[in-house]
C-alpha cells in the first residue's frame, strides 16, 4: 500500500500532536522515575527477563536472598528496549522491583513492527527453532525468511516439523521434499508431535543448555510443544480455524521457561508473516547459506545477478548447485524489500 501524501498543514498539525503525546509520555515517565526513587530500594542484583508486559517485566532473581523468585518490575525509562531473555541489573522495591541497568547481549532476533520500526523479540538466543506442521501446509518462502532473519542475526536455526501425527499418504510425500531441500543445505531438521510423544527426546537434548525461540506462523502447535516438553506449564492452545485452516494466535507476550535438565526456552507470539523491511536488498545474499561461496565471484564486481554475463549465482543455479526453489524465493523476498523500500521513499 502506498503511503498517504498529506499536506503542509496535515503534516504540521500530525508533528504537532506526536510532540505533544511525547510530551505527556515524558513527563509519566519522569513522574514514575521520581516515585521510584523516593522508595527504599534493595541492592543492585543481576536477573533474567522472563517476560514483559509494557514498561514492566517479570524478573528472575539470579542471586541474592530473592534467587530464584520471579519479581515484576518497573523498568527505568533510559534502558532502551528491553526484551525476554535479556539479563539486567535490578534493585528489590516495597512493592515493585526497579530494574536500573541492561547488560550486553550476545544476539538478539530482530524484526519490524507493522509501522516499519526494528523491534527485538527476545535476546540472548543460541537456537531459533523453526517450526512448522503437516498441517497447516508449510510454507517454503516463510521458512526462508526465517531462516534469513536467523543466518543475519548470527542464530543457529533449527527447522522442526511439528504434528507428525497427521501424516498420511497424501501428504508425506510433500513433506519429505520439503525436509530433503532443507537438509541439502546443511541445516538440521528435526520431527516431533505433542499428540503422541514422538521426537520429543531427540529435541530435548537439541535445546537442553542453551536458549532457544521458538518462532513460526499461528497453529503449528509451538505451544502443544511447550507444554508436552515441560509438563506443568499448561500454556493457551488453540485449534486450526475450520475455513481457513490457518491457525488462531494463542501466545500473546515472549516468555521464558526453563527445562528441568537445564538450558531455556522462550515461546514468542505466533506469526503468519516474517517480514524483513529492515534488511539492505544488498546484504540478503548473505542470509542464504548455500549463496555464500559464489557471492562475489561474478565477472562483474556490480553484477545484479539477472542478465549479466558470467553471474556466479545464476550458473550455479544452473548446474544445480543452488535449487531453483530457493533462488526464486530470493527473488520474491528482494522484490518485497524493494517494494517496501519505495513505499517509504515515496
Amino acid at each position: 500500500m502506498a503511503k498517504r501524501k498529506v499536506n503542509r498543514r496535515q503534516a504540521w498539525r500530525i508533528e504537532k500532536i506526536q510532540q505533544e503525546r511525547a510530551a505527556r509520555a515524558s513527563r509519566r515517565e519522569t513522574r514514575m522515575d521520581e516515585t521510584l526513587e523516593g522508595g527504599e530500594l534493595g541492592n543492585e542484583q543481576e536477573g533474567l527477563i522472563i517476560s514483559h508486559f509494557g514498561r514492566q517485566v517479570d524478573v528472575e532473581a539470579l542471586e541474592g536472598e530473592h534467587k530464584g523468585k520471579i519479581i515484576r518490575c518497573h523498568m527505568r525509562t533510559h534502558l532502551g528496549q528491553l526484551v525476554t531473555g535479556d539479563r539486567v541489573v535490578w534493585r528489590a522495591g516495597a512493592e515493585h522491583g526497579v530494574v536500573v541497568a541492561a547488560l550486553s547481549r550476545k544476539s538478539a532476533l530482530m524484526r519490524p513492527n507493522n509501522h516499519g520500526e526494528l523491534k527485538p523479540v527476545a535476546a540472548n538466543i543460541d537456537f531459533i527453532v523453526i517450526t512448522v506442521a503437516v498441517e497447516p501446509e508449510p510454507f517454503a518462502n516463510l521458512i526462508d525468511r526465517y531462516l534469513v532473519a536467523a543466518e543475519l542475526s548470527g542464530i543457529e536455526p533449527v527447522l522442526l516439523i511439528n504434528k507428525t501425527d497427521l501424516l498420511t499418504d497424501d501428504n508425506r510425500q510433500r513433506v519429505d521434499r520439503l525436509e530433503k531441500a532443507y537438509r541439502d543445505i546443511g541445516y538440521q531438521v528435526l520431527h516431533a508431535s505433542a499428540a503422541d510423544s514422538a521426537g520429543l527426546e531427540a529435541l530435548t537434548s537439541i535445546l537442553n543448555n542453551r536458549i532457544s525461540v521458538f518462532v513460526g506462523q499461528s497453529g503449528v502447535g509451538k505451544s502443544s510443544l511447550i507444554n508436552a516438553l515441560l509438563p506443568g506449564v499448561d500454556l493457551k492452545t488453540g485449534a486450526l480455524s475450520e475455513q481457513t485452516r490457518k491457525g488462531r494466535h494463542t501466545t500473546t507476550t515472549a516468555r521464558l521457561f526453563h527445562f528441568p535438565s537445564g538450558g531455556d526456552l522462550i515461546d514468542s507470539p505466533g506469526i503468519r508473516e516474517f517480514a524483513l523491511w529492515h534488511i539492505d536488498p544488498d546484504t540478503l545474499l548473505d542470509g542464504f547459506r548455500e549463496f555464500r561461496p559464489f557471492s562475489g565471484h561474478c565477472r562483474f564486481r556490480d553484477c545484479k545477478h539477472q542478465k549479466e554475463p558470467g553471474c556466479a549465482l545464476k550458473e550455479a543455479v544452473a548446474a544445480g548447485s543452488i535449487s531453483e526453489a530457493r533462488w526464486a524465493s530470493y527473488w520474491h523476498i528482494l522484490s518485497s524489500l524493494e517494494e517496501q523500500t519505495t513505499t517509504i521513499r515515496s
